[in-house]
Parts: C-alpha cells; sequence; structure tokens
C-alpha cells in the first residue's frame, strides 16, 4: 500500500452543483485505489448525509463534519462531540433571535423547527429532505456538529456571545457550527497519525470556506476552478472545474494518475 493519501470534499469537488459525480472523477478514484493510494472524503457533511457516495466510489475512510468524526477503513479513530452544556445555551440564544437550528449525529439530523423556509432551502439544496422535528434531540448523545440558520451577517452576534464554538457559512441562510478550533485539517491531522504518515504525503482537493485550512495543511492542496477564489489563492494548484474533469486534471497535474 502506498504512504500516499488524497482528501476529497463532496460539494463541488466530487460532485457538481446538480451534485452529480462525473464518470471521470469516479474512474479516477478507482485508479487511485488500484494503484494502492489511500482515498478520502473530507467533507461538512454528516456520515448518513454521504453513505451512498461512499459506497459508489469503494471509499471506507472519512473526515466528516468538519472534521469531528473520523473513520480509515470503517473503524471511527477520532471524534470531537460539541459540548452539551454550551449547545443548550447557543441553542436559547439562537431562540431568542428566532433562528432556527437543525442537530447532527453520526446516524441522523433532528431540527428545532417544525417547518422553515430557511431550513427546507438550504438542506434541499443538499438534495436531502428536511429533518424531523425533535427540538431536544441534543441533550444526552453526542452532537457533532449543529447547523445555524440565519442570514449573512447575523452570525456576527454568536461569534462575539458563544466564542466556545466556530462558524462557517456554507449556505446564504446556513452556518456549521463546529467545536472551537475544530476543522477539516485537524481531522485529517487525526487521521494521517493513524496511519503514521506525514501532512506531506497528503493531497487534498476542495472548493469552498471550509476547506482553507486542509487545503494549507496537506502537502499538496488543489483547488476546484470553480472553486471561491479565496480558496484558489490558498491552494498550492488550481485544477478545471468539477464538471470538467477538474478531479481527474488535477490528479494528473500533481502526477498521480
Amino acid at each position: 500500500m502506498s504512504d500516499k493519501v488524497v482528501f476529497f470534499d463532496i460539494d463541488g469537488t466530487l460532485l457538481t452543483e446538480e451534485k452529480e459525480l462525473p464518470s471521470s472523477a469516479k474512474e479516477a478514484i478507482f485508479s487511485l485505489q488500484q494503484k494502492g493510494v489511500h482515498v478520502a472524503i473530507a467533507t461538512g457533511r454528516a456520515p448518513f448525509m454521504f453513505k451512498e457516495l461512499a459506497e459508489e466510489l469503494n471509499i471506507r475512510s472519512f473526515v466528516s463534519f468538519n472534521g469531528s468524526y473520523v473513520v480509515f477503513e470503517g473503524e471511527v479513530v477520532a471524534t470531537s462531540p460539541l459540548t452539551q452544556e454550551q449547545l443548550t445555551r447557543l441553542d436559547a440564544f439562537a431562540k431568542e433571535n428566532n433562528h432556527p437550528m437543525v442537530f447532527l449525529n453520526h446516524e441522523t439530523a433532528k431540527s428545532n423547527e417544525l417547518d422553515h423556509p430557511h431550513i427546507d432551502e438550504s438542506i434541499a439544496s443538499l438534495k436531502l429532505p428536511y429533518p424531523e422535528y425533535e427540538p431536544e434531540f441534543y441533550k444526552d448523545r453526542d452532537i457533532y456538529q449543529a447547523l445555524l440558520f440565519c442570514q449573512d451577517g447575523e452570525e456576527k452576534r454568536y461569534e462575539e456571545n458563544h466564542q466556545h464554538f466556530d462558524y462557517v457559512r456554507w449556505h446564504r441562510y446556513s452556518i456549521d457550527v463546529i467545536p472551537q478550533g475544530g476543522s477539516k485539517a485537524v481531522g485529517i491531522g487525526r487521521l494521517l497519525e493513524h496511519l503514521k504518515v506525514g501532512p506531506e504525503q497528503a493531497f487534498a482537493f476542495g472548493d469552498a470556506l471550509n476547506d482553507l485550512e486542509m487545503l494549507q495543511f496537506v502537502g499538496t492542496g488543489i483547488a476546484m476552478g470553480n472553486g471561491l477564489e479565496q480558496v484558489k489563492a490558498r491552494a498550492n494548484l488550481v485544477t478545471k472545474r468539477v464538471e470538467e474533469d477538474g478531479i481527474y486534471h488535477g490528479l494528473k497535474l500533481v502526477g498521480l494518475l
């Protein structure tokens, strides 16, 4: 087995805006696996949200919840749940500001609003159903990520009043709530420690704000051509757009194919 590891973001990287997987990306990943290269997913999504994609690509290693739940070949190797006491305070503060929330563990997601347009639009953009209503789901169980629904700029009041969490926007109405100091880079570091492989042997593909730390942490960070400009500026290389065979092209650029 090779000591090289390649991490792939999902939305905007493996999947197009229409949530389709280009055949060239699938073939490229199979080629990596045949060469003995470790292939892993690195995403803000929960494991249950990409189960079918992982099975289609025969990937059993991943960094999910922006680094808070790490699995290698089906074995959980690291977890960083949100602090329940602080999550309770955040939930109360969000209710005061009329901002709904969704709470996620590795198996499911539950909302604290029966029907809210911001939840509906954000979750639908991932081609996923509206989460079931269970407002106290976060109590007495590990929650690895929460979603806070508010408009651009409104997150500042949370950053100022609830600094024990970090907030990463991924949709015009939705923000990931993760442990303070958490990131895909932190999760990747834990997986690499498990493998006893250094960051210089790792490659990562990404396109969005939650990919910044990851692209800078690994030895070679590759930004998608459809990625944000600040992401491209931090990457070592920029490949083509996801729908233009960006994964295949990027792997060719770094000599892995």
